[in-house]
């Protein structure tokens, strides 16, 4: 089911990357309509065996890029990180989406925001 046909009006982005790259996730954001995100400093715990099945050596150091986006453009940001910091880059990014059912504190986005 759509985010739209549900109700929803938000997905929360959540993006894993190496430390140092969540810059490259908030450009790539932006670029695809995000305004903004926040990051947490994080530390990865996986084990020999993910990093034989996924062919990459997993460092312990992570940045977690959290966005709050319209789910309309969920798609088009997701989209935008993996070719940015997907699990292929240096950044080593994996990302993944999350329906909202409410939210405290936004503002709807003007007419003149909408147009862009």
């Amino acid at each position: 089911m759509s985010s739209e046909k549900s109700g929803i009006q938000y997905e929360m982005i959540m993006c894993i990357v190496n430390a140092g790259y969540s810059g490259n996730v908030m450009d790539a954001a932006k670029e695809a309509g995000a305004r903004g995100g926040t990051v947490v400093r994080a530390r990865g715990t996986a084990n020999k065996e993910s990093e034989a099945y996924f062919h990459i050596t997993i460092q312990p150091d992570k940045d977690l890029v959290i966005l709050l986006v319209p789910a309309d453009i969920k798609d088009a940001v997701l989209h935008s990180i993996y070719q940015s910091v997907g699990l292929d880059s240096a950044g080593q990014g994996i990302a993944f989406s999350v329906p909202v059912d409410q939210t405290v504190g936004l503002a709807a986005p003007s007419k003149s925001e909408n147009d862009h």
